[in-house]
């Protein structure tokens, strides 16, 4: 008899519908919810009683605003833009969308700081001409302390732009903490320190608040050495590297004077130690006039662009300040680094906890830096207010920095020497030779402003780059 062939008997499942029912909810919702798309960025405010971080001494109407993309670099760079007289963040954001438009690409931090119902920034204060005082300077550091030990943001490349009241406060910024920012670009600003002059420190959006009706107007003159002592008495302990200015101005600016210019280049000489003769001159367009300084590596580090004609509503131009800041697409080192590095790498001083001190490692020596190509200037286009170019070197590394609040020591990230007041200093890192850079800078004062053309950026790699500066520790501010 032949074996019957049994067919399995395949059960219909024992779930119940009610249990189906939920499954079949459920999948379609997480379906759903995985088909809208996220959240764009936008720009947000950040409470005080979190960027502050445990402070209390801050100026109660200093507020941070941060636009953070979606895709971040790895050890993101920071931009702070500090506004013009009576505007907000928001405005700036505004203003500034198409540096915005290139954060979202190359994934770097933008913070808008904000003097919320003032006149001006205080640019004139001992609080604000102190390291690491209370004022309004010492309140942006602190919100890019926050921002590093947030999203481990880069230890070095920070930079800071802005226009009129922003200029000011942006020369502020390089001069009392150059430890803390690595360049920047002053539109229509004065001097570091001549905001002091005469300065009306009461609060408040009255038009003479925060006004120095001297400095403004040009009156405010002193020598080269003058304004550099000036300058290192609000860091006395400092002697590390100092951060490489553009400065723009009209030449018909009334508001705050044309005159300025010529003192903000005896001080930055002075500061950067260079020659008080420019290095060369030129005219990258009709009607705008050049001047620029080379360090001992052969890199522009001071530059001047005076625009004939042009009163206090120099425009401004995203892509040019993204490009002198080497941030115009993403991976791109920054130019000095890139050209002045050269230096083997120094290792980091052993750390402290809490209050105590450790000393920053020494990072390769300029001395012992080995030379990088020198870079060629290159010359922008042709648009309507300028466009120019700085060139390439050599230098060394970059060494320890301070964490726990905002530090009086750090490392200087050319030279790698430094202190650290609390916590580890970290390790230094050689930077490569040789770029150099063309743009083409402008800036807000009012809440609409027209957009300024864009220089032609030309960049020649002279090598590749040897060694990336590594991340500072989470939690570590500057």
């Amino acid at each position: 008899m032949a074996a019957r062939k049994v067919t399995p008997k395949v059960e219909a499942s024992r779930t119940a519908p009610s249990t189906r029912l939920a499954w079949a909810v459920a999948s379609a919702s997480f379906i759903a919810l995985a088909a809208q798309p996220a959240a764009a960025a936008s720009l947000e405010k950040v409470e005080q009683s979190v960027w502050w971080q445990g402070r209390s001494d801050l100026p109660s109407y200093v507020n941070m605003y941060a636009y953070v993309p979606d895709q971040l670099a790895p050890s993101p760079p920071i931009v702070v833009a500090p506004h013009h007289c009576q505007g907000t963040g928001q405005s700036t954001y505004s203003e500034m969308s198409s540096l915005v438009g290139i954060a979202d690409g190359a994934g770097f931090i933008l913070v808008f700081p904000e003097a919320t119902g003032q006149n001006c920034w205080d640019a004139g204060s001992d609080r604000s001409l102190t390291h690491g005082g209370n004022g309004d300077t010492g309140a942006i550091a602190q919100m890019v302390g926050y921002v590093q030990a947030t999203y481990d943001a880069d230890p070095v490349r920070v930079y800071a732009v802005g226009g009129s009241s922003g200029g000011i406060m942006t020369e502020a910024l390089l001069g009392v903490y150059p430890d803390v920012f690595l360049a920047g670009v002053s539109l229509m600003g004065v001097p570091c320190g001549c905001w002091a002059e005469g300065y009306n420190d009461v609060t408040g959006n009255g038009s003479s608040a925060q006004w120095a009706g001297a400095c403004a107007g040009g009156d405010v003159v002193k020598t080269g050495q003058a304004w550099g002592d000036l300058v290192r008495s609000y860091f006395p302990d400092y002697t590390g590297h100092r951060p490489r200015l553009q400065h723009w101005h009209g030449t018909a600016d009334t508001t705050l004077d044309y005159a300025n210019l010529a003192e903000d280049v005896k001080e930055w000489t002075n500061l950067l130690g260079l020659d008080a003769a420019p290095t060369g001159s030129d005219t990258p367009t009709s009607g705008t006039t050049r001047e620029y300084w080379q360090n001992d590596c052969g890199f522009t580090v001071y530059e001047t662009f005076s625009l004939s004609g042009v009163a206090h509503n120099v425009p401004f131009d995203g892509p040019a300040v993204a490009a002198y800041f080497g941030l115009d697409s993403a991976g791109t080192p920054d130019p000095e680094l890139a050209a002045c590095g050269g230096g083997g790498s120094g290792s980091g001083g052993a750390s402290g906890s809490g209050g105590g001190t450790a000393a920053g490692g020494a990072g390769g020596s300029s001395s012992s830096g080995g030379q990088g190509g020198s870079g060629m200037p290159s010359t922008g286009g042709a648009p309507s207010s300028g466009g120019a170019a700085s060139s390439g070197g050599a230098g060394a590394g970059s060494g320890g920095t301070s964490s726990g609040g905002i530090g009086s020591g750090g490392a200087d990230p050319l030279t790698g020497s430094g202190s650290a007041p609390s916590g580890a200093g970290g390790t230094g890192s050689a930077g490569t030779p040789g770029s150099s850079c063309a743009w083409l800078p402008g800036s807000p004062h009012h809440p609409a402003l027209p957009t300024g053309a864009f220089v032609g950026l030309s960049v020649l790699l002279l090598a590749v780059r040897e060694a990336r500066l590594r991340r500072a520790p989470a939690g570590r501010s500057r």
